[in-house]
C-alpha cells in the first residue's frame, strides 16, 4: 500500500502544480536547470518495443502499425494492406508495480497510395488514496490517461507521402476530488489534438536512405480545476533520418537517428530579492529576469519555443533531444536492436541504452525491448516493452498506383 500511497503524493503534485502558480507562489527556482513540463506528458512516450529497442527512434525507419505514433505520413508505404500491433509496458516499475502502458493501433490500405489508421493509448496511473489534512482516508481512485487517434497518410509520388492524425485526449487523474483546505475542485481535463508529418524515402548506393518529420500534439491548452490558468500538451518536433542497407541476400542493417524538441514556452528566470524570494508587480505577476512570459496562446507557444531560453542559443540547443538507434535482420524473421537516447542533464538528464530484439512469421510478429539506464536506482530502470504485429495480404494484390 505504501508504493500506491506514493503515488497518490506524486499525482497530486503534477495536478495541482499549475494551481500553486495561479496563487502566486513559486516554490524557489533553479536558474541552471529549467526542465520544461508539460500536462499530459504520456503522448510522448515511446509505445511500442521495435523503437523502444532502438533509443526511441522512429521518424524515419521502415513503417509499420505503430507508424500513427512517430511518423503518421509512412503508412502509405506499408507492405501489407491492413494490419494491427498491440503493445504493453509496466511503467516505473522500480518505484511502482501497479502503472503502464498499453498501446493499439491498425491500419488499412484504402488503395496502393492511401491508408488510413486508428489507434488507441491508454495509461493507467495505479491507485491512490485521497486524506484530508488530518490525515483522514477520503476514498481512493484509479487514474487513467486516454488518447484515441484517427488517421490518414497519402503518397504523393513514388517517394514522398503526408499525413495528418487528429487525437482525442482525456486526462483523468483524481476524477473530481476537491481538496477539504482548498475551494478549487478537480477536474478530467480534455483536449483535441493534430499531427502533421511527411516522408521520403530513395535509393542509394549505400541502400534506401529514408527521412522524416513530425509535428505532434498540436492541441489547445488543458485545466484540471475552474481555474484560467491552463498547461500546454507537449508539442513536438521530430526530425529524422534512417538508413537500410542489405549487405546480402539474408541480411540487413539499419542505421536511424532522431532529433526532437518540445515547441513549448521554456520557465524563464524570475527576479528575486536579497532572500531569493519572487518579486512580485503592483499586479500580483511575477517579474520576469530573463526569458519571455511563459503565458502564451498555442502559435505564440510553438514558434517562439525557438528563442525564449533565457540563456539564447545555447540553451536552445539543450533543448534537442538525441536518439540513436539500429536493427539487424536475418532474412527478414529475426531481428536484434541497439540504441541510446540523450538529454540533457539540465532538461531532464534522461540518458539510457535499449536493447531489442524482434521475430517475423507469415502475419505474426513479435518485439521485446528493455530499457539500460547508466545511473543506478534510475526510474526507468528495467523497463520492459512487448509488441505484436499481425500483417494480413500483400501489398500486390492492389491495381497499380497512380504513382507508378
Amino acid at each position: 500500500m505504501a508504493i500506491t500511497k506514493s503515488l497518490s503524493f506524486l499525482t497530486l503534485i503534477l495536478l495541482f502544480g499549475h494551481i500553486v502558480k495561479a496563487q502566486g507562489v513559486f516554490v524557489g527556482q533553479d536558474e541552471e536547470r529549467r526542465v520544461i513540463t508539460t500536462a499530459v506528458p504520456f503522448l510522448n512516450i515511446t509505445p511500442d518495443s521495435r523503437s523502444g529497442g532502438m533509443g526511441d527512434v522512429g521518424v524515419a525507419i521502415s513503417p509499420d502499425a505503430n507508424s500513427t505514433h512517430w511518423n503518421p505520413s509512412k503508412l502509405a508505404f506499408v507492405d501489407s494492406k491492413m494490419g494491427f500491433s498491440l503493445s504493453y509496458s509496466p511503467w516505473l516499475a522500480k518505484i511502482v508495480n501497479d502503472m503502464s502502458l498499453s498501446y493499439l493501433s491498425g491500419y488499412y490500405k484504402i488503395t496502393k497510395e492511401q491508408a488510413v489508421a486508428v489507434s488507441l493509448r491508454y495509461f493507467d496511473l495505479g491507485e491512490i488514496y485521497f486524506k484530508d489534512d488530518y490525515n483522514n482516508p477520503q476514498g481512493d481512485y484509479h487514474p487513467k490517461e486516454v488518447a484515441v487517434d484517427a488517421t490518414y497518410s497519402r503518397m504523393l509520388t513514388k517517394n514522398f507521402s503526408l499525413g495528418i492524425t487528429i487525437r482525442y485526449v482525456n486526462s483523468d487523474l483524481t476524477g473530481h476530488y476537491q481538496s477539504t483546505s482548498s475551494a478549487i475542485q478537480a477536474k478530467p481535463a480534455n483536449t483535441v489534438g493534430a499531427d502533421i508529418s511527411a516522408y521520403y524515402n530513395m535509393e542509394t548506393k549505400l541502400g534506401l536512405l529514408a527521412f522524416g518529420g513530425n509535428i505532434s500534439n498540436i492541441g489547445a491548452k488543458v485545466t484540471y480545476s475552474n481555474q484560467d490558468n491552463k498547461d500546454f500538451i507537449p508539442t513536438n518536433l521530430r526530425l529524422g533520418s534512417a538508413l537500410t542497407s542489405d549487405i546480402d541476400p539474408y541480411n540487413s542493417i539499419t542505421f536511424s537517428i532522431d532529433f526532437n524538441k518540445l515547441l513549448v514556452p521554456t520557465p524563464p528566470i524570475y527576479a528575486t530579492d536579497d532572500d531569493g524570494e519572487i518579486i512580485y508587480d503592483s499586479n500580483n505577476n511575477p517579474i520576469i529576469e530573463k526569458g519571455k512570459d511563459p503565458n502564451r496562446n498555442l502559435l505564440s507557444g510553438m514558434f517562439g519555443s525557438f528563442s525564449d531560453a533565457p540563456d539564447g542559443f545555447s540553451e536552445e540547443m539543450q533543448e534537442i533531444m538525441i536518439a540513436l538507434g539500429t536493427e539487424y535482420w536475418y532474412n527478414q524473421i529475426f531481428a536484434a536492436r541497439l540504441g541510446y537516447f540523450y538529454e540533457n542533464a539540465n532538461k531532464g538528464n534522461r540518458q539510457y541504452f535499449t536493447l531489442g530484439v524482434g521475430f517475423r512469421y507469415n502475419v505474426f510478429g513479435f518485439d521485446f525491448a528493455y530499457l539500460i539506464p547508466p545511473q543506478q536506482e534510475h526510474p526507468l530502470a528495467e523497463t520492459l516493452r512487448f509488441t505484436l504485429h499481425f500483417n494480413f495480404e500483400d501489398e500486390n494484390a492492389f491495381d497499380p498506383s497512380v504513382t507508378d
